[in-house]
């Protein structure tokens, strides 16, 4: 019986998933970045034999810069078994300004409004002297009274 890993590189080898094997690549040279380095990656992709870094800090930008002689000679010298098929001539990076989108307003806006049990129960007197207002007054109690039956 295969294993989960079996599976997954049985699917990367197969044609139509051939890009898979480009992100087990970025992957792994992402990893051999310091891992502050890497929380600064917002993601990777590569486009004409180059590999592109896109930081979200112009910090991230220097430091990556300072590493990136390092990182292709390493490469240019021993590849990783996931880069083999992906031909990777130049690395670079850039750093993009678009905001990211935060989880917590993206799980706020999907939810739901959420609804309370109403806690009023319709019984008060309606003192209002003006006819019009003492109208408006029953109907809401009515509402209230309804909402409760139910």
């Amino acid at each position: 019986m295969k294993n989960a890993r079996d599976i997954i590189n049985s699917l990367q080898n197969r044609p139509q998933f051939s890009k898979l094997s480009r992100f087990g690549c970025i992957d792994v040279i992402r990893h051999s970045f310091s891992p502050p380095l890497q929380k600064m990656i917002k993601f990777a992709y590569i486009k004409n034999n180059t590999l592109f870094f896109v930081l979200n800090h112009p910090g991230a930008k220097q430091e990556f810069d300072n590493n990136i002689q390092s990182i292709k000679s390493a490469l240019k010298f021993v590849k990783p078994k996931e880069c083999q098929e992906a031909d990777i001539k130049d690395i670079k990076a850039f750093v993009t300004h678009t905001p990211m989108k935060n989880e917590d307003t993206q799980k706020l806006n999907s939810t739901t409004a959420q609804h309370y049990k109403e806690r009023a129960s319709g019984n008060f007197t309606i003192t209002t002297k003006d006819e019009k207002l003492a109208s408006i007054f029953k109907s809401i109690q009515n509402i209230i009274k309804d909402k409760n039956e139910s």
